[in-house]
This record gives C-alpha cells, sequence and structure tokens, in this order.
C-alpha cells in the first residue's frame, strides 16, 4: 500500500501554500514532511486528509482515488482538540464511534490503549485534570484507537518527558512494523532521524528535497573527518585554516580530496592518538538548514 501525492498546489489570498508538491509514502515506513513555519506542511495534510481540495494535481493510493469513507486515517494534531471538561474514556469512545467503530468496539479499544500508555486509572476522570503530557498520550489515542491505515504525526513529542517520549518511540516503531503508512511532522529532527526512512521539505510551499534520508546523506562528499582528542591544540596547529572546531570537542579536518581519508586517519591515528575519527555527514538538522536557507536565498 502507498499514498501517492501529486502535484497538488493550493492558493490563499493570491499566495501559493502549496505549488506543485509530489511525493509517496509506503507502507511499513515513516516518511518525514519538515519544512519552517508556512513552509506548506499543514496544508499538505489538509489536502491528503481531502479537508481541503488542491487547486491542480491529486492524492491516490496505490493508484487510485481515495475513498475516504472507507480508508481509516488517524490523525494526530500539533494543537490539542479534545474537550477539557468531559471525561477522558466517553469522549474517547465518541471520537472512536465518528471514525466508523461500534460502541463496544470503541470502548474495548480505548481500554486497551489507555492501559498501554499507563493512563487507565483515569478513564472516568476530565481531560483537564491531567497534565500537559499527558493529554498529549489522550490525543494519541483518537489517532490510534480506530486502527487506522495511515497514520499522520504532527509534533507528537510536543509536551512529553524522556520517559513517556520512550514510551511513543515504542508505539510508532510498532505501528510502522504492522505496515501502516506513518507521515511524521517535527521540528525535532533527531525523531526524523531516527524513524524515518525518506524524507521531503517544503520551503514557501515548494518541495526543496525528496528521497531516501540515508541516500542523501552519503550523497555528500566524504572530504571531512570529525575528530575528538584531548590533543586538540595540537591538531588545529597541525592542520590550519583545514581544521575548525566543529561541536564541543569534536574537530573538522577538510580534505583536498576524498581519496585521501583513508591516509589522513592513520596520519592522525599515528601522530595524534585520537578518541575518535570518522568520515563526516550531515546531521538532518544541517540538511534542513541548508535546504530551507538556500530555498529563502534564491526566492
Amino acid at each position: 500500500m502507498a499514498i501517492e501525492v501529486n502535484g497538488i498546489s493550493k492558493t490563499y489570498t493570491g499566495k501559493k501554500a502549496v505549488d506543485n508538491v509530489s511525493f509517496t509514502a509506503e507502507a511499513g515506513k515513516a516518511l518525514g514532511l519538515l519544512g519552517r513555519n508556512g513552509a506548506g506542511k499543514t496544508t499538505t495534510i489538509r489536502i491528503l486528509m481531502n479537508v481541503i481540495r488542491p487547486e491542480s494535481g491529486h492524492v491516490t493510493l496505490d493508484g487510485k482515488p481515495i475513498n475516504y469513507d472507507k480508508v481509516r486515517i488517524g490523525y494526530l494534531p500539533e494543537e490539542r482538540g479534545l474537550y477539557a471538561k468531559k471525561e477522558i474514556f466517553s469522549q474517547l469512545v465518541y471520537f472512536a464511534r465518528l471514525k466508523g467503530m461500534e460502541r463496544t468496539d470503541a470502548g474495548r479499544s480505548v481500554d486497551r490503549w489507555l492501559e498501554r500508555v499507563g493512563l487507565a486509572e483515569y478513564r472516568n476522570k476530565k481531560l483537564e485534570t491531567l497534565s500537559k503530557g499527558n493529554q498529549q498520550k489522550v490525543q494519541l489515542i483518537t489517532a490510534l484507537a480506530h486502527d487506522p491505515q495511515i497514520i499522520i504525526l504532527d509534533e507528537p513529542f510536543s509536551g512529553l518527558d524522556p520517559v513517556n517520549a520512550m514510551m511513543l518511540e515504542e508505539i510508532v516503531k510498532e505501528q510502522i512494523a504492522q505496515g501502516k503508512i506513518v507521515l511524521f511532522s517535527s521540528h525535532q529532527m533527531n525523531y526524523i532521524e531516527e524513524f524515518c526512512d525518506d524524507i521531503v521539505i517544503l520551503n514557501r510551499g515548494s518541495r526543496v528535497l525528496y528521497g531516501n534520508l540515508r541516500e542523501i546523506q552519503r550523497s555528500y562528499p566524504r572530504t571531512k573527518l570529525l575528530v575528538r582528542s584531548d590533543r586538540a591544540d595540537e591538531i588545529r596547529a597541525a592542520y590550519g585554516d583545514a581544521c575548525r572546531d566543529y561541536d564541543r570537542d569534536l574537530l573538522e579536518i577538510t580534505l583536498a580530496d576524498a581519496g585521501e581519508k583513508q591516509a589522513a586517519m592513520a596520519r592522525l591515528v599515528e601522530q595524534f592518538s585520537p578518541d575518535e575519527i570518522r568520515v563526516f555527514e550531515p546531521s538532518l538538522n544541517d540538511i534542513f538548514i541548508e535546504y530551507t536557507q538556500e530555498a529563502e536565498e534564491t526566492k
């Protein structure tokens, strides 16, 4: 199963919110939908969910128009949309029934998920009595209780402490392993790197980068080494302008040619006995900044 976004465009008050955007998200994988604020992510998600219609382009599932009455979509929005003064169990069942579940099945599923996220004891409490992190977990249940085929998570780790973030990581990995289509939107690049095989970066409504994250990272010239050593001052003196501080106690050394890296690494080991040495590959954060800044400068 794969969902294909094909050349979608949408304009608001004369401004292109999304301009000819295309990508494919496959079952059993997670795709990261990235962009700065105002890049077009929310509009893209709304078109994908059939909340708004594009002016051009279309969205298909396995090459056919999506029957939104039959395809189950789970959506975790960045902004919480539950009822603060309503009991947790009753409103979760209500939302599951809106998505096609029978009352009995909805109740069983909600109870399973409340147990799964450690909130079973709060099932009859009002939502407003929970912490922000626990409210986020309740919101997550609305996206998953009806066993969706397509899951869209927008800033899912917002408000979660490290323990609850780890639990959510496990849940997301479980959904991917079950063959769901998962779209992941977040400004926390470490989570995108952990979960997502493919990425789409939008800027000012246009797609500026799309592809397999690992392949994108390896496509960069392999002409830089990262070195950690307690003899950093000596290394800086030896390599001069080719050496700079990269991050805390890491140095970055730029080589004239990628073919030199093995010999350069051997020399560093022999001369300075570093604690760590490796070929530099850009992080997703590096790539994101590069492509959104470049797009900004050329527009």
